[in-house]
């Protein structure tokens, strides 16, 4: 089968998030690396292209230029990933999909809840694909946590407990780094920072795997490097829609801590227990009983997590795998339907735009709910109620 024509913006030299993406698509042969704008300096942008394999016809100095010029080839693009800062994330999204081309956006999708029901009704009208770059979802143990809780292996859901914590915004003298600077910056990032950041991560690892969404939520904010106009640190409890209480905690400040997405899920009948830092594991614990370490790789789990595994148990997986398997499962998606067929089921786990307008609403609310001194605020968009 042929392969795929991908294409970037953003994620250009010296980009943190950049080279993952580029890895991960081509990890599977499904995708060429076809065109792209990588930087807000144009020469910088074409020659860091160019030097990437791209032909020069399709090494873009904006992303207004790769729009025209791969909207009416032949050969234009399957699939765009959009890796910018989060206020320009809806202008670019919603250009392309308009175009019929497929976008997987990095979250936040965007930093407005109109601005992301636009998105999700504009994928819906030009029948393509939006996803959204939840990419730890990815990972082959998230994949069967969410599988056993659909079989009711943990029974009713009463609790989850999710952080993202990191310390590597935590030396005040690195404050105006432009690396770092952007996150805390209202004009670039948004109405929220380390939320917004890392945080909706957390929330949709919870939704994800427990099958529910935010209904109510109660945040408290805190900025404790002074120069920060956005939060560095927050406290989320969540209401689920189906009765869940979540637990959430995000930091950047958290020194000590070097990537801590940790998720543990309490079930009437057992728990789990996960950690992004060590994939591989994921430890159950039956009620009464002892507890049992799962392997990646291991006989008896699930066709999730056996189709999302690349290599023997005991070899390490990772990120850029996790992220792999988000491109798979949008390669099959689009193939299926150039082919005119359905999709396998567990292709469709990919987060979608309407888990990014979910994030969006969730971030708005836990703004208002921290100015509000913590108040209760509502949490799901109207258009996705249940």
């Amino acid at each position: 089968m042929a392969r795929l024509n991908w294409g970037m913006v953003g994620g250009g030299e010296g980009s943190q998030i950049g080279p993952v993406h580029r890895i991960a698509s081509a990890l599977d042969t499904r995708f060429d690396f076809k065109a792209a704008a990588l930087d807000a300096d144009a020469e910088k942008g074409r020659a860091y292209a160019r030097s990437l394999g791209i032909a020069p016809d399709r090494a873009y100095g904006t992303w207004q230029e790769m729009l025209a010029g791969e909207s009416n080839r032949s050969d234009k693009l399957d699939l765009v990933t959009v890796a910018t800062p989060n206020a320009t994330h809806f202008e670019i999204t919603k250009a392309f999909l308009e175009a019929g081309i497929n976008v997987l956006c990095e979250k936040p999708m965007t930093v407005t809840v109109e601005e992301a029901e636009t998105i999700v009704a504009t994928a819906k009208r030009t029948g393509t694909i939006c996803a959204v770059n939840y990419g730890y979802t990815g990972y082959p143990l998230v994949r069967h946590m969410r599988a056993m809780v659909a079989r009711g292996d943990l029974g009713k859901i009463r609790l989850i407990v999710v952080e993202f914590s990191h310390g590597f915004h935590a030396d005040a003298s690195q404050a105006d780094n432009p690396r770092m600077r952007w996150r805390y910056d209202p004009s670039q990032a948004g109405v929220s920072g380390q939320f917004a950041d890392c945080g909706i991560h957390a929330l949709h690892m919870a939704s994800f795997v427990s099958g529910q969404n935010a209904h109510m939520l109660s945040a408290d904010f805190a900025s404790t490097i002074a120069s920060r106009e956005l939060e560095d640190d927050a406290m989320v409890n969540v209401r689920m829609d189906g009765g869940t209480t979540v637990r959430l905690w995000t930091s950047s400040v958290a020194v000590g801590s070097f990537h801590g997405l940790n998720i543990r899920v309490f079930g009437e009948k057992g728990g789990l227990r996960w950690a992004q830092q060590w994939p591989d594991q994921l430890f159950w614990t039956p009620l009464n009983g002892r507890t049992e370490t799962m392997e990646r790789g291991m006989g008896g789990l699930s066709a999730d997590a056996e189709r999302a595994t690349r290599i023997a148990a005991g070899h390490s997986e990772g990120m850029l795998v996790a992220f792999a398997n988000i491109y798979a499962d949008l390669a099959d998606v689009i193939e299926a339907g150039r082919a005119g067929r359905a999709p396998t089921p567990e292709a469709l786990h990919f987060p979608t735009a309407e888990d990014g307008l979910r994030s969006i609403a969730a971030i708005r609310a836990s703004v208002a709910s921290s100015r509000a001194g913590g108040a209760w605020v509502v949490a799901e968009p109207a258009s996705l109620k249940r």
